[in-house]
């Protein structure tokens, strides 16, 4: 299972990190998912916003997000992290964590269905 916290409120220009940790005994660590998020806002469509593959350490972006969203993993490997910088009012939704054991190729990343684990979502508010 995937757990997703960070969420809340806050005003235009600012600051959030998202985490997300794996629970369960698969014995496996984090390292060796294809990992990303989604967002979903109101009456919208699901959509990519940033993701990392297993064993490569480049990082993919939205184009809405790159240049103010970084994704990382911790140093243990343990949690996916989403710093998200210079929110806007459009960034706003439900972020869900995913993953799917092994490597992606390059053009599945940002399909949502070569995901096979979803957390629960954390809502992110941008508002004044």
């Amino acid at each position: 299972q995937l757990q997703a916290s960070g969420g809340g409120s806050v005003q235009p220009g600012g600051s959030l990190r998202l985490s997300c940790a794996a629970s369960g005994a698969s014995g496996r660590t984090l390292k060796t998912y294809s990992m990303a998020w989604f967002r979903q806002a109101p009456g919208k469509e699901r959509e990519f916003v940033s993701g990392i593959r297993s064993t490569d350490p480049n990082t993919y972006y939205a184009d809405s997000v790159k240049g103010r969203f970084t994704v990382f993993r911790d140093s243990a490997g343990n949690t996916l992290n989403l710093q998200m910088n210079t929110l806007k009012p459009e960034d706003t939704a439900v972020y869900y964590c995913v993953a799917r054991y092994g490597r992606l190729i390059t053009s599945e990343i940002r399909r949502a269905g070569a995901y096979d684990y979803w957390g629960q979502g954390t809502l992110v508010t941008v508002s004044s």
